[in-house]
């Protein structure tokens, strides 16, 4: 008996310049808003940590960084709806503002409890930004303070997001599109 497998095509759906365009918006935006205070980065990993480092370079306020690993996912392309933290913080951020850097917001189930567990911590602020957001998936009530693009309903990749852990480092942000 012959197994059948699945092959992946990717579309492209945003092109690298307009990702690249779009986060220095955001930098200069997040610049202006904590205007010379310090901004502490938490980056969700795996997917944030490419979109965290590339707005990093573009924040003119001093910029610390840590990350958080936080899941919902399996590997298949919907959330499982069970939130688990794989690694925690490593500095505290009582008395800091928090700025959470995500890859993508989409049922927010995961922001919602992450967002929870860091104010719990005590930050001088927390604010949320994300590169992408499907705000239409949203099942928890997650305000996203930066938000680079609000995308449609189809499960993407690149840019640091994944499917089955591959097309991370795809430069741009692209569309699976699964054959049978």
């Amino acid at each position: 008996m012959e197994e059948k497998r699945l092959s992946e095509k990717i579309r492209v759906l945003i092109p690298e310049e307009e990702v690249e365009i779009r986060v220095r918006e955001i930098g200069r935006e997040v610049s202006e808003f904590y205007q010379g205070e310090p901004v502490h980065l938490v980056s969700v990993l795996k997917g944030g940590v490419f979109f965290t480092c590339a707005l990093a370079k573009q924040i003119c306020v001093p910029v610390s960084l840590d990350f958080m690993s936080v899941s919902s996912y399996g590997n298949g392309t919907e959330s499982s709806g069970i939130v688990k933290v794989t690694k925690d913080l490593d500095e505290p951020i009582e008395g800091r503002h928090v700025l959470v850097v995500e890859d993508i917001v989409d049922s927010g189930r995961t922001l919602s409890y992450l967002l929870e567990n860091l104010k719990s911590r005590k930050p001088k602020s927390l604010r949320l930004c994300t590169l992408l957001d499907k705000p239409m998936r949203r099942v928890a009530d997650v305000h996203v303070d930066y938000t680079g693009f609000e995308i449609p309903d189809e499960f993407v990749v690149g840019y640091g997001l994944d499917y089955m852990q591959r097309y991370r480092n795809l430069p741009y942000i692209g569309v699976v599109e699964l054959d049978a």
